[in-house]
C-alpha cells in the first residue's frame, strides 16, 4: 500500500431495495468508515442509498467515482434475481458483463459442481477487467474495476472482507481525534465554536453532537484534524472558553 501525504476522500454507495424500506438496518457504514481511517487513512466524506434500480445504480457510480478517489459499494452481488449491482456498473463503464474465470473457479470449488447452479454462476460473473475481493467467509468474491470496489451487503462477509481491500487502496494520514463533553445546550456555546472553526478554518473540523445521558443534557464537541498539534492546539483553546464560561465537563 502507498503512502501519501494528502487527505483521501471517498463515498459509500448503499444498494439495497431492503434498507430503503426499513426491513433490514444498514450496519456496514459505520464500520466500513471507521476501517478506512484506522487502517489506510482514507475518510468518507458522502455516502447515498439507493435502490436496486439499473439507472440509479449507473448514475451514481459514475457521479461518485468523478468525485472521489475511491467508491465503495454494498449490496446487490448476491445470486437473487435483484442482485443487479455487478450488471449495472459493466453498463455504467461500458464493458462486458460475464463470468471471471478466476471467481468462477473459486465458487465451484466451494460449492462442488453438483451444487454449482446457476443462481451460484451468477456471483461469478462482474465487469470484464475486474480484479477480485476476496471472501474468506462464504467464497464469493466482491471486486474492483477503476475506483469503484463492490462488497456485499452482509455485514459479516463484508468485515471478513476488508482486510483484502488493502493491496488495491493507497494510504493516507490518519483523521485524530478529541473529544470534551460538556454539561451545557448548544446553543450557549455554538457562536464560540464557530469562531473557533473560523480560527483554525479547514486545518480542523469542529463538531457538536448533544447527548442526555443520567437525566442531564449536555453537548460533546469533537475536534477532528490530520494533525495532531493542530487539535493540541484548539483545545488549549476550548479549554478557555470552557473556563471562562465556567462550564462543567462531564466525565464518564
Amino acid at each position: 500500500m502507498k503512502k501519501v501525504k494528502k487527505k483521501i476522500n471517498s463515498a459509500i454507495l448503499i444498494i439495497g431495495n431492503e434498507i430503503l424500506s426499513g426491513r433490514t438496518q444498514d450496519l456496514n457504514v459505520s464500520f466500513v468508515s471507521n476501517w478506512l481511517n484506522v487502517n489506510c487513512g482514507i475518510s468518507v466524506s458522502e455516502v447515498r442509498i439507493i435502490p436496486d434500480i439499473e439507472k440509479r445504480i449507473i448514475f451514481n457510480v459514475l457521479d461518485l467515482s468523478k468525485k472521489f478517489k475511491y467508491v465503495f459499494t454494498t449490496g446487490g452481488i448476491g445470486p437473487t434475481h435483484d442482485d443487479i449491482t455487478a450488471l449495472s456498473i459493466s453498463k455504467a463503464f461500458k464493458v462486458k458483463y460475464g463470468f471471471n474465470s478466476e471467481a468462477y473457479s473459486i465458487l465451484e470449488s466451494y460449492y462442488g459442481k453438483t451444487d454449482f447452479n446457476i443462481s451460484r454462476k451468477k456471483m461469478a460473473k462482474m465487469p470484464a477487467g475486474s480484479k477480485l475481493i476476496y471472501n474468506p467467509s462464504s467464497a464469493a468474491p466482491g471486486f474492483k474495476i477503476k475506483n469503484i470496489l463492490c462488497l456485499p451487503g452482509v455485514p459479516s462477509i463484508l468485515r471478513s472482507m476488508m482486510p483484502n481491500l488493502k493491496k488495491y487502496l493507497m494510504k493516507g494520514p490518519l483523521t485524530h481525534s478529541k473529544s470534551i463533553s460538556l454539561h451545557t445546550y448548544e446553543s450557549h456555546i455554538a457562536k464560540d465554536l464557530d469562531k473557533l472553526q473560523k480560527k483554525y478554518l479547514s486545518r480542523i473540523d469542529i463538531g457538536s453532537y448533544p447527548f442526555f445521558r443520567s437525566g442531564k443534557v449536555g453537548v460533546s464537541v469533537v475536534l477532528r484534524s490530520i494533525n495532531k498539534d493542530v487539535i493540541k492546539k484548539c483545545e488549549i483553546d476550548l479549554l478557555k472558553i470552557i473556563k471562562k464560561k465556567k462550564l462543567k465537563m462531564y466525565k464518564i
